[in-house]
């Protein structure tokens, strides 16, 4: 079968598939059963400055088999509560990647910091949530200010930074070459896309916040454009999400530049047995096409698609 064994930066990994931030990332045991369901590691919930309860219900909404809205609003317990999280996780042996949120450069490195001595193998750096005032989006979509959280964050840390890219921006390819610049070991997409449901009835919109943001399959085709951009523009790898439920979304992440991948939506709904589901199909599916190691796949798209002798 084909090794699916893969560095992220200096990270190792035992498969590509990590647990997505925000999804079953609220607690060490949450993160520490996704690793002993077969993930290759796992992105903790986004953690900010102090403890933050989220928006009000309704908070989610799903759509059949094809996504899921949700504007949970950052809800966290705060960086001096969740060391103890963190500990838990790597007493399991997982290989986990501390997310972090803020609103300026000087308060990512501050957080940045903090999450770095709990042990955390990476960080990621949230510049990407569509919903919460001050955050994510609202600070991640210039290039100038992605680059100067990302390069404040690398000075202050010596574990691997991971820029997690918007795709609610003009070019997130040219948010991701600001990271790069900046210092990021990598970058990550996409975060949720910006979305709306509206309750006829009620005459309002369905989430109390109003605005959420969309996951699940059908968010993919928008991801794989982002990873495709990223991979024209920047070196650094690539961990693509958005919409990955299948071994063949896996593969065509992959083949668009991704060298490692997130997985969320798919696990809250059909839980975090779709691990071995995703390692075990990826693997038949590299070893059916004739690539001994998945190493070998990534960016098989963008070759493929050059003129010979380009």
């Amino acid at each position: 079968m084909s090794d699916l064994s893969v560095r992220l930066s200096s990270v190792p990994l035992r498969n590509p598939f990590l647990l997505a931030s925000g999804i079953w990332g609220e607690s060490g045991e949450s993160l520490a059963a996704a690793w002993r369901a077969g993930a290759g590691g796992v992105v903790t919930k986004s953690i900010g400055a102090g403890p933050r309860p989220g928006y009000p219900n309704p908070t989610v909404e799903t759509y059949g088999d094809w996504g899921m809205l949700n504007a949970m609003g950052l809800p966290n317990p705060g960086i001096d509560e969740y060391p103890k999280e963190v500990a838990i996780a790597l007493g399991a042996g997982a290989t986990v990647v501390g997310s972090v949120f803020a609103g300026d450069a000087a308060e990512f490195a501050r957080l940045g910091e903090r999450m770095a001595a709990t042990g955390v193998h990476a960080l990621e750096l949230n510049l990407s949530c569509p919903h919460a005032e001050g955050f994510g989006t609202e600070v991640g979509s210039e290039p100038a200010a992605v680059e100067e959280i990302v390069r404040a964050v690398v000075r202050a840390v010596r574990v691997p930074v991971i820029a997690k890219i918007t795709p609610n921006a003009a070019d997130p390819g040219g948010l991701a070459a600001a990271a790069e610049r900046g210092g990021a070991a990598a970058v990550s997409a996409i975060n949720t896309l910006r979305a709306l449901a509206v309750d006829v009835r009620l005459r309002r919109p369905v989430l109390a916040h109003g605005l959420g943001g969309l996951s699940g399959p059908a968010v993919k085709p928008v991801g794989l454009a982002c990873v495709w951009q990223m991979y024209e523009r920047i070196r650094v790898p690539i961990v693509g999400m958005g919409g990955i439920s299948t071994p063949d979304d896996a593969l065509e992440y992959v083949m668009a530049g991704a060298r490692a991948l997130e997985v969320g939506t798919a696990i809250a709904f059909r839980g975090v047995g779709v691990f071995r589901e995703l390692t075990d199909g990826l693997a038949r599916r590299l070893d059916e096409l004739g690539f001994a190691r998945l190493e070998d796949a990534v960016g098989a798209a963008h070759r493929a698609a050059r003129p010979a002798g380009a």
